[in-house]
């Protein structure tokens, strides 16, 4: 009968038969329930920036004198694809981008030895800063994007800023969440206006305004005391918290008169200059996803990604439920939080797509071996494509786990 005709009958005649099916096809069933659903494939695309700060440099010398060789020295790592690079004023930008499949871990190594390795390559007279790297993978990719927006003419982009910023604390303590980041809003600075002719009479300079800046702005432990069978740590020095701190700040001494910041500048503290918008709007795709605003409002839009491995459906569920929670509190009356990207959502209606083609292909030849073989012969057949998908489904998730992979074979 052959290897195929033995096995086969022993499967016949083994009461174990009706127990194997059974176990591989509740395997499958804790496969399709436990397997991490990605909108983004998880394949190694390994990137990274490397920025080598040039103070005072021009872009002519910073390309000549930083970029150029730098890309010589990073296009000799075994792996890399491309190397690209930005020249701007006082700082070069390089890009590294590997080839798909080289190891995560492996690429980097590589990459922060080549870099430190060779740092001979420019002369250490010339005030070049220290590289630093900041790698980029498939899982920097937001699984989440939340705009908040309001409708009250009186708040603009600066308050639902500070709104998104008590909104990312939240966020960051959810399981399963990597990166948390808000997009558009003009930051919270707070501003010193130098003016010439106060500065002239008190016989100051730039220079001494941004040397007291430095030094008030500074806290260090500085030792302890003890006494009374009690320890106390002395700290010396503290941050500027506050735009009213700034004013008092002693800058210098005239006619044994100390002179204040307020004396000599004009401090404001507010928002800073804008670098970038974002507006959400009425338009086709607010539409498509169920986001009615009534026209164009100022909003911002805080970004989450995800831990390697966690499931996006499953974290962006959570994210929405934090969400919930935060409203009316956190978030005040008048400010919506609309969900403009999910990529959890997507990731399993993709992942419920492709559960019903399967079932739906085995259906069809289910079918065509009844039509053609009779019901037996469909049984069979049916059975056993069922299971087969079952155990590749389960086969699949070990191997993607090795962690739970170990755990299983231990």
């Amino acid at each position: 009968m052959g290897i195929s005709g033995r096995t086969a009958g022993f499967f016949q005649s083994s009461q174990l038969t009706p127990l194997i099916a059974l176990v591989l096809f509740l395997l499958g069933v804790f496969a399709v329930l436990v397997t991490p659903r990605e909108e983004e494939p998880q394949i190694n695309v390994t990137m990274a920036n490397v920025f080598v700060p040039f103070p005072g440099a021009s872009v002519r010398d910073v390309e000549s004198l930083v970029a150029t060789p730098a890309e010589q020295v990073v296009s000799r790592i075994s792996g890399i694809d491309h190397v690209y690079s930005v020249s701007n004023p006082g700082m070069a930008v390089l890009t590294a981008q590997f080839k798909v499949g080289v190891p995560h871990e492996r690429a980097l190594v590589l990459l922060y030895d080549t870099i430190f390795s060779h740092r001979d390559w420019l002369s250490p007279n010339l005030g070049v800063g220290e590289p630093i790297i900041k790698p980029k993978g498939i899982d920097d990719v937001p699984i989440v994007t939340l705009t908040l927006w309001t409708a009250d003419r009186s708040r603009g982009a600066f308050d639902l800023e500070r709104v998104a910023h008590a909104v990312e604390v939240e966020l960051k303590r959810v399981p399963g969440t990597r990166d948390v980041y808000t997009i558009g809003g003009p930051s919270h600075v707070v501003r010193v206006l130098i003016e010439p002719e106060r500065l002239n009479a008190f016989r100051l300079t730039a220079t001494d305004i941004r040397a007291a800046l430095q030094l008030a702005n500074a806290a260090q432990p500085s030792g302890n005391l003890v006494a009374d069978n009690r320890e106390v740590l002395v700290e010396t020095g503290t941050y500027l918290a506050s735009s009213a701190d700034v004013k008092r700040l002693v800058v210098g001494v005239s006619d044994n008169r100390p002179i204040y910041m307020s004396d000599v500048a004009r401090v404001e503290d507010g928002a800073d200059q804008p670098a970038r918008y974002v507006w959400l709007g009425s338009g086709p795709e607010a539409k498509r996803k169920g986001i009615e605003t009534g026209g164009d409002h100022p909003a911002v839009s805080i970004a989450v990604s995800k831990k390697p491995g966690e499931n996006a459906v499953e974290v962006a569920r959570r994210v929405m439920q934090q969400v919930e929670l935060l409203k009316g509190t956190v978030v005040p009356e008048g400010v919506s939080v609309s969900v403009t990207r999910d990529y959890g959502e997507t990731a399993n209606d993709k992942a419920m797509k492709l559960i019903e083609k399967l079932i739906f292909a085995t259906l069809s030849v289910v079918a065509l071996v009844f039509f053609t073989l009779g019901r037996r012969e469909e049984a069979i057949v049916g059975t056993a494509v069922l299971l087969t998908l079952a155990a590749t489904l389960f086969a699949s998730w070990a191997w993607a786990s090795p962690s739970t992979a170990y755990r299983c074979s231990r």
